[in-house]
């Protein structure tokens, strides 16, 4: 397994990540048996850094690693958690609490739940137009100095929240969505963390699975994903034209379209860390065979002229959900 610096003077995590969310119902039903075989094979492949947050399942996603860390295995995972994001009982979301004290709360029941003493990487799952960023980093920075958080990460920052944030404490890295259909942050965000030395953990790489061989098994009754715009009917078939094309690409070189799109990512640059969304064996293996594909400049140049970043029909998420997202604001 190959490894990437998080931040410029920061740790060494593995090229990919493993993002648990999947695990605890963030795309239907999944098997706690099969997830927790899932995380110890991706650490058996030398994935070091695991991805969750304490609002995955309510508490349920960080149960899950904490029995999945059992054994000796908490040593070999690099555990990265988000806050902040609130719930109702019915799983609906209901708002964002990243005050200094909720923090430190919601830290406290995460070490709890994690079984851990100290959490790798600590980052606020929104950045709040209610409480400045620098009071939340600023908090977490406490936590950092008494030992209980190794590491700064923001999340769906903006570049001017990124600069405030870096201004109070190191930020070793920002987790946003990149891939090939959701190319926004190139603009302004990707040439500010690269001024600053901060590293990207790239989530969506796969648009939430649309850019997959079996995108259509999203559109059965009751799957989340028919409630997100790329895979609403009016765009839908649209975005398939392109996964068509990807896919013939694919094909040429012997790989699945899933993992041309993961290598597109991963050849965006050394400090950009995609994130493998699986909650089965079968998904991460497909994913990790990734790290083998290599692509030529005339590759790169086929496959983003298959994919123009403007063809692409829908947000990557609801507008109401974007009205709520700083990096989606312009300042």
């Amino acid at each position: 397994m190959q490894a990437r610096r998080l931040g410029r003077n920061g740790p060494l995590v593995s090229a990919v990540g493993l993002g648990c969310m999947g695990m605890s119902g963030g795309y239907g039903a999944a098997d706690d048996t099969e997830s927790i075989a899932t995380i110890h094979a991706a650490l058996d492949a030398g994935v070091t850094y695991v991805d969750t947050g304490d609002f995955y399942g309510m508490g349920h996603n960080e149960m899950l690693l904490r029995e999945a860390l059992k054994g000796g295995r908490r040593d070999k995972a690099f555990i990265a958690v988000k806050f902040g994001s609130m719930r109702d009982p019915a799983w609906k979301f209901v708002g964002d609490d990243v005050r200094p004290a909720a923090a430190k709360n919601f830290l406290a029941y995460s070490l709890k739940r994690l079984g851990t003493d100290t959490i790798d990487l600590y980052m606020p799952a929104r950045v709040s137009r209610d409480v400045p960023i620098e009071d939340t980093v600023g908090a977490i920075a406490e936590m950092v100095h008494a030992g209980y958080v190794r590491h700064i990460g923001l999340s769906e920052a903006s570049a001017r929240s990124i600069r405030r944030a870096q201004a109070v404490h190191p930020i070793a890295a920002l987790q946003i969505e990149y891939s090939l259909f959701s190319r926004g942050i190139e603009a302004e965000i990707l040439p500010v963390v690269r001024e600053l030395g901060i590293a990207v953990t790239a989530y969506g790489v796969l648009s939430r699975g649309l850019i997959s061989k079996t995108a259509r098994a999203s559109q059965s009754e009751g799957e989340i994903r028919t409630r997100m715009p790329r895979f609403a009917p009016e765009n839908f078939e649209r975005n398939l034209a392109l996964v068509d094309a990807l896919a013939a690409i694919a094909a040429e070189k012997g790989v699945s379209v899933a993992q041309l799109a993961f290598a597109w990512v991963r050849s965006r640059g050394d400090d950009i860390v995609p994130l493998i969304g699986a909650r089965r064996r079968d998904q991460l293996g497909e994913a990790l065979g990734a790290l083998d594909v290599a692509l030529s400049a005339s590759d790169l140049a086929r496959i983003e002229a298959a994919v123009p970043a403007v063809a692409v029909a829908g947000p990557r998420v609801a507008p109401s959900a974007l009205a709520h997202l700083d990096s989606e604001q312009a300042h």
